[in-house]
């Protein structure tokens, strides 16, 4: 019922804003009579003319054997209108490369913004070219340069729905103002593409220009607002004869040098203050086929990469961080299969390399230990690419080795014990385009075998997981179903898969759950999951989606993938409003509503939620985001870490959104998140605010402070014995948080950048009025938990002693749950590519870790634990030079 009513609210609102839109509509830019039906453009070779410098100014004699195509068209604000300026495309080639010049009119040179940024940074006024050169509708390269010289690169898959920023090829472009405005030629070498080796070819194109005085975008190819994909509505660039594929082969050698500092401790010489360390490594690119390239890496160096954003996890679940590494970047998109949401992945690289899993501390004859940070790859190679026929495919093979700990005992023995066994990591995957390429099936497979040794054996000996997907598009892609199915299974020893039974992502030992149950003797487990949807994507101005996805109890990927949580059934449907035809007073909007709702695999009515949001981009450039959401049910199965089911209270939340023009020199954004429980069980109060500064066209600031109140009465503590039963054990919280982000980039030039990132993170979390679970279902708070009392509680020594049935014995103690945790990261990066591909990067990189005083204040806590704190400092240079072979 309140889902229907959603429905009719959405579409009240929806109503209200055509009326709006009907009474402002004259005021609006007159639309032009355009066809959405193909252009073509038709180069031709320039092998036997002079060559093209590339200079930006376009006076070569080559240029004047083909004619210029203009009639660019605006796609945003205004659909189907004409550009405030227009913009001419011109296009060559030779037996070697692909040749571009673009002239963009602007008679007021005040109107062009030569901002200057790193590479992808896409700043200022830019012109793009988007080639598909199998002309498979799905796939592209992207091409940017900004009037400032700045260069963009991107593969474009899954038809626009994925833009990949780490593809990093080889080309080259040069820029120029005069008095009609500005222009920019671009030399793309044909390696740094995939095609066919068909005598004639015709290749889809696509060019895109930022005018950003009004931040309007106009393209050659005229497009609806709301397309049914990107890539399958590009034109057609014919000419290209007698083309011959190119063979990638590229090797990049790399050198480190690294120096640590630190506050050093006495008496351990494993942090005696200091540590240099001098590395090399290799990575390459072999083009085994036009198609498929073979990407290599030996002893690869991630020492420049951006730290992870603080954060704590008080439901005992891992947090998702997302790949960052270069190596494992580029090309992600073949290797992705999230079977269930955005984080659930057959593949997450970050496996590979991770913190070795068995941890050695002091005590128990133990002194001091020198415990590795990662496991170190030995290798690994990625072979991936699309043939012309429709197959994508991709092949992961990384091998980490041993991993030891250095001991010293209290004795003053040396040793070593190993934490991370030698293990290999496999990852296959291939999709299949058909039916004209509106539909694709595809498979992928991993496995992880790992050398076992015996203080190892909690791990898993293997892991295997597979799947099956497919998409279908019908009527213009508008329409589409697709859906996925996935099945895992582990072997280990008994100890590795009584672990994983009992583990927070599956918890088989829960209290009151019938349908799983532990098995010690158990050496193996195999499940499923999967997804199926259908909806509405492209076309017109509604969108909906309806479907569903399991993950079966026993379905575990986190050796080599990620899964939060399994024995999960749910359900979901969702519609929404696109408003994509400015009017008087804004640019563009949408509203939708969504309903959700959640088993686990015993039929348990879990959730449901219903949810409505929106956004507006104002005529002046302004945004809005708010939405609203309503719980009436939440039961959750992990809260008690393996007790019964229980059950939160309803919950209501809204959040609400604001910014001002992003492209001004100065532009602020906050935002404000709130959350309500009934019976004040729980809340957040959650204040964003973000300002940029860009005083330089070569220099640009922002600075994000986020801080976060998330009070609760039944925060889980611990669970104890007590009279034959389990005391599952409560505590109210005060939990706050603060952080804040600041990002300093300056750009001398387009190839020469200086970037420093800084977080500092405060997390605090206050215990009081400890209580324990009475009954975990009961829909009154003050039913399903009970206080102790002042004559069943005391507090002593840093602990809480309770004799909860008043004998005057105590029954149970446990520590105080009170904690601060402190840490700050931060990034000075100097980049400076010398020749295209090549790189030297100077680093200096900080890090705190500790722990505060609860009772402090944030402020006291960043003078003591922050400023007060010797943090540790790496220096690092690090110099690569790539051979085009």
């Amino acid at each position: 019922m309140k889902f229907i009513k959603s429905i009719v609210l959405l579409c009240f609102i929806s109503i209200s804003i055509n009326q709006l839109h009907s009474q402002s509509s004259a005021k609006a830019k007159p639309e032009l009579d355009v066809s959405f039906a193909k252009r073509t453009y038709n180069t031709i070779s320039v092998k036997d003319q002079e060559p093209i410098k590339i200079d930006g100014k376009i006076e070569d004699a080559a240029w004047n054997t083909v004619e210029w195509t203009s009639d660019f068209i605006e796609w945003e604000p205004d659909n189907s209108t004409p550009p405030s300026q227009q913009t001419k495309m011109k296009i060559v080639y030779d037996d070697k490369n692909l040749y571009v010049a673009f002239r963009c009119y602007e008679p007021d040179p005040e109107n062009i913004v030569q901002r200057m940024g790193r590479r992808d940074d896409f700043p200022g006024d830019w012109i793009e070219l988007n080639i598909d050169s199998y002309n498979d509708d799905r796939t592209a390269f992207s091409f940017t340069t900004s009037v400032s010289g700045v260069k963009g690169d991107e593969f474009v898959s899954n038809n626009g729905n994925n833009w990949d920023s780490s593809w990093n090829p080889i080309w080259y472009v040069k820029t120029n103002i005069d008095e009609e405005g500005w222009t920019a030629e671009l030399r793309i070498p044909l390696s740094q593409l995939r095609f066919s080796s068909g005598k004639d070819q015709v290749w889809g194109i696509q060019s895109t220009r930022r005018y950003f005085s009004k931040e309007e975008r106009s393209t050659w190819q005229p497009i609806p607002a709301n397309p049914a994909g990107w890539v399958s509505s590009f034109g057609e660039l014919h000419g290209l004869k007698d083309l011959k594929p190119q063979k990638q082969l590229e090797i990049q050698p790399y050198s480190v040098s690294k120096y640590k500092t630190y506050e050093g401790e006495a008496g351990n010489p494993f942090r005696d203050g200091k540590e240099a360390e001098l590395t090399a490594g290799l990575d390459a690119k072999i083009g085994i086929t036009n198609d498929l390239t073979l990407d290599l890496t030996i002893n690869p160096d991630f020492g420049q990469v951006d730290a992870d954003p603080g954060a704590v996890a008080l439901d005992g679940f891992e947090i998702f961080f997302q790949e960052r590494r270069p190596f494992f970047v580029e090309n992600k998109n073949v290797f992705d299969y999230s079977f269930t949401n955005s984080q659930d992945n057959l593949f997450f690289s970050r496996r590979i390399g991770r913190a070795p899993q068995r941890q050695i501390y002091a005590g128990s004859g133990v002194a001091y230990v020198d415990q590795p940070n990662n496991t170190t790859i030995l290798g690994a190679a990625k072979f991936s690419g699309k043939t012309e026929d429709g197959w994508t495919i991709g092949v992961l093979e990384s091998v980490t080795g041993k991993e030891y700990a250095q001991i010293i005992s209290e004795e003053g023995g040396e040793s070593e014990a190993i934490v991370e066994p030698l293990t290999n990591y496999f990852v296959g995957r291939v999709q299949k385009d058909f039916n004209e390429r509106n539909s694709y099936v595809g498979t992928m497979f991993t496995a992880t075998h790992r050398n076992i040794e015996d203080e190892l054996s909690f791990l898993h000996t293997q892991a295997f997981s597979g799947g099956l997907d497919f998409k279908h598009n019908w009527k213009d892609r508008n329409y589409y179903i697709e859906g996925n199915a996935v099945l895992s299974h582990v072997r280990g020893s008994k100890e590795a898969i009584l672990n994983t039974q009992q583990s927070i992502v599956h918890l088989f030992q829960r209290e009151g759950a019938k349908h799983v149950e532990v098995n010690p003797n158990r050496t193996s487990l195999t499940g499923t999951g999967g997804r199926l949807e259908i909806g509405k994507g492209g076309g017109g101005k509604w969108r909906y989606n309806a479907g569903g996805k399991w993950i079966s109890p026993e379905l575990e990927t986190n050796d080599i993938g990620f899964l939060r949580q399994a024995d999960d059934i749910r359900q979901y449907i969702g519609i929404r409003r696109l408003f994509n035809e400015s009017t008087s007073w804004f640019r563009r909007a949408n509203i939708g509503v969504e309903q959700t709702s959640a088993f686990d695999f015993e039929g348990n009515y879990n959730r449901i939620q219903y949810e409505i949001g929106g956004f507006i981009n104002y005529k002046n450039n302004w945004w809005s985001e708010a939405g609203a959401a309503h719980k009436p049910r939440i039961f959750v199965n992990s809260f008690l870490r393996g007790g019964p089911r229980w059950r939160y209270n309803e919950e209501n939340f809204w959040y609400l959104f604001s910014g001002t023009d992003q492209r001004k020199k100065l532009s602020f954004k906050a935002g404000y998140v709130h959350s309500q429980a009934k019976q004040d069980a729980f809340g957040l109060r959650r204040y964003v605010v973000g300002a940029k500064y860009q005083p330089l066209n070569s220099l640009n600031l922002s600075l994000d402070l986020e801080y976060e109140q998330n009070p609760s009465k039944t925060q889980y503590i611990t669970e104890r014995a007590f009279s034959d039963n389990t005391r599952y054990i409560l505590g109210e919280i005060d939990a706050e948080s603060l952080s804040a982000t600041l990002r300093v980039n300056y750009s001398i030039n387009p190839n020469l950048s200086i970037q420093y990132y800084g977080q500092p993170f405060i997390f605090k979390a206050d215990y009081s009025n400890l209580n324990y679970v009475n009954d975990p279902v009961a829909k009154d708070l003050n039913k399903r938990i009970t206080y102790y009392n002042d004559e069943q509680i005391s507090f002593e020594n840093d602990s809480y002693l309770i004799d909860e049935n008043q004998n005057g014995i105590m029954d149970y103690s446990l520590g105080n749950p009170d904690f601060v945790h402190v840490q700050f990261r931060s990034n000075l990066v100097a980049r400076w590519e010398y020749i295209p591909g090549s790189e030297i990067f100077f680093v200096w990189s900080q890090g705190v870790n500790g722990a505060g005083d609860v009772s402090d204040s944030f402020s006291g806590i960043v003078d003591t634990q922050l400023f007060r704190q010797k943090p540790q400092n790496t220096f690092l240079i690090k110099a690569t030079y790539r051979f085009i072979l």
